[in-house]
């Protein structure tokens, strides 16, 4: 029989706060973590608003505190941030025989670096520092953080777009659940760059105001960076050290529409499949569902293609949604697991999040994500939605214990 995949450490980093305390302050007070971008020279830096971590990385550094003469992209430090609080609360024993293993999602990897390498090396080919390129590829950061938690048994980097950490999550469910590993610490990390910020430029999918997602008049999705982790053990493993749970993992499904290269079918199909077979695995039905945290970019594709999904999985009766995007913009390769993060926390407090900056229902839609921020509901199974680019579409379920 499989065994069952217990949640035991959180850790995030994002826009609206540099831990879990931080964060739910925000998430409570309604404050937004979208604004002016500062820390990147961009010709855009006065016209397109993100959800920015107004740390330096020479901050992030000392924060960290690693070993001398290290070097860490943005990227690595943001997820080594948030995989220790996560280490940190579940209590890890060095018990000898617990096989533990990383599984982080990211796709800018140390992009923040290499792109200060090329900018320089482009004018003239004597100049640029080669170590701004060294943690350039995805799995550096994975390497780092499981080299600072001294985490050897098993490493894995995964890059699906959006659903990269999402898919993180999954995969170190799964091998827990068919006894490959005792525990993992699972999520994702992504930096802001240029090149992701002028790619989204590039698409015309990015709002120049504060981001509106399920609003008829959305105009397209605020980028964001952030890391979030979560300590995953088995049952097993939770009794052996007599530790305290979170929630239980109870269902994940994923799916690829291949409808295009970043569009979503109108029509849901990939979203649909991904969510339905969350419920199966799970053996939940649809009514079982007390809150979604929604994918939610804020594009005109986007929220219809994922409406139309909830409308018909749900044939109609839509539960409690929204999408936190609107806090902490769109975290790209993150956004999967701070939005796990974030649905664990709903809930532990019974909480339910506000879609900011809504304010007009769609025309094509029955349903309207929640407006304000409710607390002490009592919320059995959270669902979480990311999904990305080339349609690869992920939904987890998250139940109380």
């Amino acid at each position: 029989m499989p065994q069952r995949v217990f949640v035991t450490g959180l850790g995030i980093i994002s826009a609206i706060g540099s831990n879990v305390k931080e964060v739910m302050d925000s998430l409570k007070e309604m404050r937004t973590g979208v604004g002016p971008l500062t820390r990147i020279d961009s010709i855009y830096k006065d016209d397109i608003p993100v959800g920015e971590i107004r740390a330096s990385n020479r901050e992030l550094l000392e924060e960290v505190s690693p070993s001398a003469g290290a070097y860490y992209s943005r990227t690595a430090l943001l997820g080594l941030i948030a995989a220790r609080q996560a280490f940190a609360q579940a209590r890890f024993s060095d018990s000898g025989n617990l096989r533990t293993g990383l599984i982080s999602g990211t796709t800018t990897g140390g992009m923040d670096r290499s792109e200060h390498f090329y900018q320089a090396y482009l004018k003239d080919n004597h100049k640029g520092r080669i170590r701004d390129i060294i943690g350039h590829d995805c799995g550096d950061s994975t390497e780092r953080i499981a080299d600072n938690l001294g985490i050897k048994d098993f490493l894995s980097t995964i890059n699906t777009a959006c659903s990269s950490s999402a898919n993180s999550i999954m995969l170190a469910t799964r091998m827990i659940r068919q006894g490959k590993l005792d525990r993992a610490v699972a999520g994702g990390s992504d930096a802001l760059t240029l090149f992701t910020l002028n790619g989204f430029n590039s698409l015309m999918i990015l709002d120049k105001q504060p981001c509106r997602p399920f609003d008829e008049n959305r105009n397209g999705l605020n980028l964001g960076e952030g890391a979030g982790f979560l300590v995953l053990e088995s049952e097993a493993s939770v009794i052996r050290e007599n530790k305290p749970v979170l929630c239980e993992i109870k269902g994940y499904g994923n799916s690829c529409d291949a409808y295009h290269q970043t569009a979503s079918s109108p029509e849901g199909h990939g979203a649909f499949l991904a969510m339905k077979k969350a419920l199966e695995t799970s053996h939940l039905a649809a009514e079982d569902i007390s809150y979604i945290n929604a994918h939610g970019t804020g594009t005109k594709n986007n929220d219809l293609s994922e409406g139309n999904a909830l409308e018909k999985l749900f044939a109609g009766k839509v539960p409690p949604c929204s999408s936190t995007k609107s806090y902490t913009g769109h975290t790209l390769g993150a956004s999967g697991a701070i939005e796990a993060v974030l649905s664990v926390l709903a809930l532990q407090y019974g909480w339910i999040y506000p879609n900011l900056n809504f304010s007009q229902k769609m025309n094509e839609l029955s349903f309207t994500p929640v407006t304000g921020f409710s607390a002490g509901l009592p919320l059995r199974h959270v669902m979480s939605n990311s999904f990305g680019f080339g349609g690869n579409n992920s939904s987890l379920i998250f139940s109380k214990c």
